[in-house]
């Protein structure tokens, strides 16, 4: 493994006092969370994971994602494979249609790098519909000349990952294990993949939190890991500077990092710096004016509000020369790093309605749902559920049998996480830290974090004689976050 060295905050010129404050922000302000990493010169001089989240899991980084297939872009163009003049449609001859327009057929790789097709609506929807994801986005015409407009479309970087498959004959995480993986010492990842098995680009790549602070790293030093030049610094140049605005009408530029411009599948950000991200809060903020990297995962809807929070308590905090040693302040930031947590269900192990509902089995009415809900809970509709207590001594205090399309049994921890793996709601087997308790006398509350994504799961089970309720809610997702309240009947 190539690690980063760690340092103390003081000795880069940073007080260990603003990282404490940045945290006391998150803190205050609510934001979710699930690890940070900070490097200044080239040393981490600040790590931690709230708890049940750890080091050495991976993260679903979603459209942080766009950043790595750009670099191994970069790389396949510094070998001569391609170039970003190359129009797109010469790629794929079969499956470019007989009648394209102008548009499509000026279209190049700078323009699926820069966000600028000349699309006015992101593809994905249409395409992600279709047997042949390629063919279905060459099908859609672009509304305008491209590079004339900016739109955050998914169907460009997963283009990119295309052409790249058609090139190499291997999938983009191949193509990166030996030019930049192994290098860095990322011996963790996976990548998500389409139905043709092109993996996505655009989103589903997992790393750990390490290794995109290298991955930042690596840009901040012009492309060179020790004594290699992984990227060409022309690229690493071309990726971190605007190639089209982002800004929308009517707000305030000063304000808000997404309206600073696009690079290729990197965002300008404030203060010079500039950054790859994913939903909900999967950030890689390079601070070159700081020679800084700022890297975090979360669960968080309000990413403006972590960015803020860096600027104002971590940017401008970085001096140029080293700082006196502060050992107070130093004892209470480790403090401060070394207990942070989610914290588990708070509430009690048992009330009096507990025991009569031990054991039985409630059965739900059928409901219908709107689209956009059934995507985010259709899965999750159960058929029945079962309650069991499983006693105190036992680390899984309750234990959830939950029946939808297949019968799953959740192992509730009592004051703390149980990890375990489950194919609950995703279909595969994805690992989790689950807690529950008794929050008020009627009522049984479990979160379910999967933890090598943003996601976490609320249950609430309310109950009332022989009837039954559940809650159902997500803490970030795309579209609704809760589902219509469902009942249920004792049946046993």
């Amino acid at each position: 493994m190539t690690q980063l060295s760690r340092s103390s905050p003081e000795a880069q010129g940073i007080s260990s006092r603003a990282i404490s404050s940045f945290l006391d922000a998150v803190a205050e302000e609510g934001l979710e969370l699930h690890s940070l990493m900070l490097v200044r010169h080239g040393h981490v001089i600040a790590e931690g994971w709230w708890e049940p989240y750890t080091a050495d899991s991976i993260h679903l980084l979603y459209s942080l994602s766009k950043s790595f297939t750009a670099t191994a872009v970069g790389m396949a163009v510094e070998e001569g494979l391609l170039s970003v003049e190359d129009k797109v449609v010469s790629f794929f001859p079969d499956e470019t249609p007989e009648d394209a327009g102008e548009n499509l057929k000026t279209m190049q790789v700078k323009h699926l790098l820069s966000m600028a097709t000349g699309h006015v609506a992101d593809t994905m929807e249409r395409i992600v519909r279709t047997d042949d994801w390629v063919k279905s986005f060459l099908a859609i015409p672009p509304d305008r000349a491209p590079g004339t407009v900016f739109c955050y479309n998914n169907g460009s970087t997963f283009m990119l990952s295309a052409i790249l498959f058609k090139l190499t004959g291997v999938s983009l995480l191949e193509y990166l294990k030996p030019r930049l993986l192994e290098p860095l010492g990322i011996d963790q990842a996976r990548w998500q993949e389409n139905p043709q098995g092109i993996q996505l680009g655009f989103t589903g790549l997992h790393v750990t939190t390490e290794s995109i602070a290298k991955f930042g790293q690596l840009y901040l030093q012009e492309g060179q890991w020790q004594d290699q030049q992984l990227i060409s610094g022309k690229w690493v140049d071309q990726a971190s500077s605007q190639h089209i605005p982002s800004a929308s009408p009517g707000q305030e530029e000063d304000k808000f990092d997404w309206q600073q411009g696009y690079g290729f599948q990197f965002w300008m950000c404030r203060h010079g710096a500039y950054r790859g991200d994913g939903a909900f809060g999967q950030f890689c903020v390079v601070m070159p004016e700081q020679d800084a990297v700022f890297a975090a995962t979360s669960g968080e809807d309000d990413m403006q509000a972590t960015l803020d929070a860096v600027w104002k308590h971590l940017l401008t905090a970085m001096q140029p020369q080293a700082l006196e040693a502060d050992s107070e302040s130093q004892q209470d930031l480790k403090y401060k790093l070394e207990n942070l947590a989610h914290v588990p269900i708070h509430g009690e192990a048992e009330t009096a309605i507990a025991a009569k509902v031990d054991g039985k089995t409630y059965t739900f009415e059928q409901v219908d749902l709107d689209p956009e809900t059934a995507r985010n809970f259709g899965a999750l509709i159960p058929k029945s559920i079962c309650l069991q207590k499983l006693g105190l001594e036992q680390n899984e205090h309750w234990l959830l049998t939950y029946t939808s399309e297949q019968t799953f049994q959740l192992n509730c921890g009592y004051r703390e996480w149980s990890n375990y793996s489950t194919s609950f709601y995703s279909g595969d087997s994805e690992r989790v830290a689950v807690s529950g308790a008794w929050t008020a006398e009627d009522t049984f509350t479990l979160h379910i974090r999967y933890v090598e994504t943003p996601h976490c799961l609320r249950l609430e089970l309310h109950f009332f004689e022989d009837e039954l309720t559940l809650d159902l809610s997500w803490n970030v997702a795309f579209g609704p976050t809760r589902a219509p309240q469902l009942v249920a009947k004792r049946t046993t």
